[in-house]
């Protein structure tokens, strides 16, 4: 079976900034680093892991960790060059209603961080949660005119893409099949690679805006108490999710917009 260890990050932004890129909702700043914390997080991988991160477009894409980024916000930049600085590239993915927006990438953005060596996926067109709410129409609208406006921009075809909040079922992976992608990378913290309708289904494990960098670096070695203790968390939020719904996801988000508001 091949396996893969996939880290998911967001926004990494200036401290005391977190509006700054990315979106600017309830429990958003939860997923965004410093660009301090950043830097710490990319020192303790790099010692951890020896290996340049892969990219799924490479043919060893299994040899090490991958690296993503969701949502497109504008510090995608920032994450580019240091990435770059140590010689990595990584997969941007991009809610393309947004692009051009405040506090997001434009058109002109994306197509740099293509020509780069980053590549570029979409994370759909308007970042629906929960994404196994949406109709089958819905999904494959959602993967399809994505698809189109970022291979409209990048005049290159696009072929994978993420899924938003975390919200996966395996109807959303056959919707993006269907729309014309090979890789979709969902928020389940495993490393274990599965198939649905010919599209490759990838697992991500998601670091936080508390997620250290000591915790960072054993996600991305594979350390199995690591992966396993995240794993354990997001199996319960899961359940916790389609039993409550938006009553879980309202109280989900005043809490969180209450802790970082006192900080």
């Amino acid at each position: 079976m091949a396996k893969a260890v996939v880290l998911m990050y967001h926004d990494v932004v200036p401290a005391g900034d977190f509006s700054l890129s990315g979106f600017s909702i309830p429990g958003a700043d939860h997923y965004k680093l410093t660009q301090q914390q950043f830097a710490d997080h990319l020192s303790a991988i790099s010692t951890a892991v020896k290996s340049t991160p892969r990219r799924v477009t490479d043919e060893d894409w299994e040899s090490s960790f991958l690296f993503t980024m969701d949502d497109g916000g504008s510090s995608s930049l920032h994450v580019a060059d240091q990435l770059e600085a140590r010689g990595w590239r990584g997969h941007f993915f991009i809610v393309t209603d947004c692009i051009g927006s405040r506090g997001f990438l434009t058109a002109a953005q994306i197509r740099d961080l293509a020509g780069r060596g980053h590549v570029i996926g979409s994370h759909t067109c308007s970042h629906p949660i929960p994404m196994w709410n949406c109709t089958a129409q819905q999904m494959f609208t959602e993967w399809h005119a994505s698809r189109q406006k970022l291979e409209s921009i990048l005049g290159a075809a696009v072929t994978c893409g993420s899924v938003p909040g975390g919200s996966y079922a395996p109807p959303v992976a056959g919707a993006a099949a269907q729309a014309g992608y090979r890789d979709l990378f969902t928020s389940e913290p495993t490393s274990a690679v599965h198939h649905v309708e010919g599209c490759r289904v990838l697992g991500r494990y998601g670091i936080l805006r508390s997620t250290t960098p000591a915790e960072a670096a054993k996600l991305a070695a594979g350390d199995f108490l690591a992966c396993s203790r995240q794993q354990a968390l997001w199996n319960t939020k899961k359940v916790l999710k389609k039993v409550a719904g938006k009553p879980y996801a309202a109280a989900r988000a005043y809490l969180l917009s209450r802790r970082y508001s006192e900080n």
